[in-house]
């Protein structure tokens, strides 16, 4: 998942954030998020991107791809791509998709993706955008607009709120017991949505949902206008 910008050969050897926080931490970490219960998380979010045969669809900050690979699995006649900076982690994305055709992982960051203008029906997002400082956010989410096609829109799940500083405790606690309620739409004062909206997004809430332990992750909709 992006943290920073790219930076050159000579700068420090990691400017995002490792799939399962350190890279000691990868050999460990579909076991970990599988038992913590990531699935159901995927699961909701790919119900709410409606995916149909024929579309291309772009995950930002893959990870080890278990989202874009559940949505292929799912999904046969879609064309999958993965997209993140960490090449552990898309390493491992590869060696499970082996044997599986349409799917492919690269590596990238989601504020300068590689990808031409309007080349994506979906964007789909899952527990990353929090990471990123609000720059970063900000080119994120212009990218996310220039790749999808009009019409076109952005999945993404995310943590609300402030406390969720450290990435790999929090998550898994939120992950943990996999129990959900329903809740009203949040209000207003939605720093998501304004992201969304001030990139050009026709974006909506789409389910807020508190968990027992960590407070609420939120589900997004953005589509580019026709």
């Amino acid at each position: 998942m992006a943290k920073n910008h790219p930076t050159t050969a000579s700068a420090r050897p990691h400017d995002y954030l490792p799939a399962a926080g350190r890279d000691a931490f990868l050999p460990f970490y579909d076991r970990l998020t599988a038992l913590l219960g990531a699935a159901e998380l995927h699961r909701t979010l790919l119900a709410q991107a409606d995916l149909a045969d024929g579309q291309r669809v772009l995950e930002i900050g893959c990870g080890t791809g278990n989202l874009t690979l559940r949505a292929k699995r799912a999904h046969p006649a879609v064309e999958l791509v993965g997209s993140d900076p960490d090449p552990l982690a898309l390493a491992v994305a590869e060696r499970k998709a082996a044997g599986l055709d349409g799917i492919r992982f690269e590596r990238g960051y989601s504020q300068r993706l590689p990808y031409p203008d309007a080349g994506f029906d979906r964007v789909l997002s899952a527990l990353m955008l929090h990471h990123l400082d609000d720059e970063a956010k900000t080119e994120t989410a212009a990218e996310v607009r220039r790749v999808l096609r009009p019409g076109g829109s952005l999945h993404l799940v995310d943590f609300s709120g402030t406390g969720h500083g450290l990435h790999g405790h929090l998550a898994a606690r939120m992950m943990k017991s996999g129990h959900f309620s329903e809740e009203p739409g949040g209000g207003s004062d939605d720093d998501t949505l304004r992201l969304l909206g001030a990139a050009g997004l026709d974006s909506a809430l789409v389910a807020t949902r508190r968990h027992r332990l960590l407070g609420q992750v939120r589900y997004y909709r953005a589509v580019r206008p026709t």
